[in-house]
């Protein structure tokens, strides 16, 4: 750090590897790279020093002064030791430098709420979620009252960690409209629709001296972020996530790398998908929605249990999913509810196209359940499906969402590294 607690910038004296005039114009030349070069580690794709050259398409000595300032930055690490798992690629065969996040770098701070209660983590570069710290609370018509509550647990990791934190970033379980970050439908909690989440979410960030944008977004959009930069979704060009979890059904859709949000953020409202005419009742005016057909709620009734007040629906659906996955009302509500998924995904198939499919929550129990049950009423329902079928596989990360969140605080630092940390 230089002399008013900045990191090291081109030039600084305490800057390691890049003095001298030559070293200064190869990173002049490459300044342009370090946003790309810090999301090709972030995301995993350049796991030494010769694969980042390659896929930025600049010199060995551009890339070299590249790295050097990323990790001058406090961003990333790089280890010019030879051998393991960074393999070859230097000239003559020599081992490439490896390069990884920084595990002790800064973080962001993400948070989630959620209809049983609220999660508040920190989240370095990677996805790596580096501490968390769950709540349980009644969330109240008031989105203050969580929103300050989740902010106050989320600044008490961070003074426990004593990190630099370059954002904040929320997930809640509602359309969230752009670009004034109002959540438009919160079904499941007890919010005014319309509620100006990012804006009070901002504010409780400011008062907790917390530095950074404050970001908001939908909550399985994230989760499909999360997932497509570090997780199942790796490597999909048009990919559909789908999820349940504390209660609803959302869905998200990753097209080109990038989150499809529609015109103004309220794109892929799958929830409210007819899968049951003569279904249940649902909260949108509707009725046999997959919202409220495939939700854990849903699986708990079907099962025929009534659900408690001790944990969350999500965990009493997948502990009853786990412990008594043979007994025979369990196993008719896991079909049902495999059933009523399939017909929703292969709906969404035949729109969209994706070349892989994400289920996420207890969709991701459901499909561990029975695989071949839920993969046959897809490509038995659906065009596409038919023709060649589509993957569909079980979200890897946990807790996407807030991984997702994360990655809203990122983002500046991953579009300007030098200038989101001046």
């Amino acid at each position: 750090m230089n002399g008013n607690g900045a990191p090291p910038r081109v030039g600084d004296a305490t800057t390691p590897s890049v003095s001298g005039t030559g070293a200064r114009t190869r990173l002049e030349r490459g300044r342009g790279a370090l946003g790309p070069a810090l999301e090709l580690v972030h995301t995993g794709r350049a796991p030494t020093r010769a694969v980042l050259t390659a896929e930025l398409g600049v010199t060995r000595a551009t890339a070299g002064a590249v790295a050097a300032e990323l990790e001058a930055l406090g961003l990333i690490r790089v280890d010019s030791r030879p051998g393991g798992a960074g393999g070859t690629g230097g000239a003559q065969g020599r081992p490439s430098h490896r390069l990884s996040v920084a595990e002790d770098g800064p973080v962001a701070l993400a948070a989630q709420v959620h209809s049983d209660g609220f999660r508040a983590a920190l989240v370095g570069l990677g996805g790596r979620i580096v501490a968390t710290a769950p709540g349980k609370v009644t969330v109240s018509a008031d989105p203050a009252q969580v929103l300050g509550a989740v902010v106050e647990a989320g600044a008490l990791l961070l003074a426990q960690s004593g990190r630099r934190c370059v954002g904040a970033g929320l997930a809640v379980p509602s359309a969230v409209a752009e670009p004034d970050g109002t959540a438009l439908n919160p079904l499941h909690l007890a919010w005014p629709a319309g509620s100006p989440v990012r804006e009070i979410f901002a504010e409780c960030v400011k008062a907790a001296g917390i530095d950074g944008p404050a970001l908001t977004g939908n909550d399985v959009n994230l989760a499909a972020l999360a997932e497509h930069r570090h997780g199942a979704g790796r490597s999909a060009q048009h990919l559909l996530c789908v999820a349940t979890g504390h209660r609803g059904v959302g869905g998200a859709l990753v097209l080109d790398g990038r989150l499809h949000s529609g015109s103004s953020g309220l794109a892929l409202e799958v929830g409210h998908l007819t899968v049951n005419p003569e279904g249940r009742a649902c909260h949108c005016g509707g009725r046999g929605c997959l919202d409220v057909e495939a939700d854990p709620l849903a699986f708990l009734t079907a099962a025929g249990r009534s659900p408690g007040p001790e944990v969350s629906l999500l965990q009493q659906a997948r502990d009853l999913l786990r412990d008594e996955p043979g007994e025979p009302a369990v196993r008719a509500a896991t079909e049902e509810l495999i059933d009523r998924l399939g017909l929703g995904l292969a709906g969404l198939v035949n729109i969209l196209n994706p070349d892989r499919i994400i289920l996420g929550g207890l969709h991701r129990e459901l499909l561990h359940a029975d695989p071949e049950r839920l993969r046959a009423v897809v490509a038995d329902r659906s065009l596409w499906g038919r023709s060649g079928g589509v993957p569909i596989l079980p979200c890897t990360l946990d807790h996407n969402s807030l991984v997702g969140a994360a990655e809203l605080a990122w983002q500046p630092v991953l579009d300007d590294p030098l200038g989101a940390l001046a």
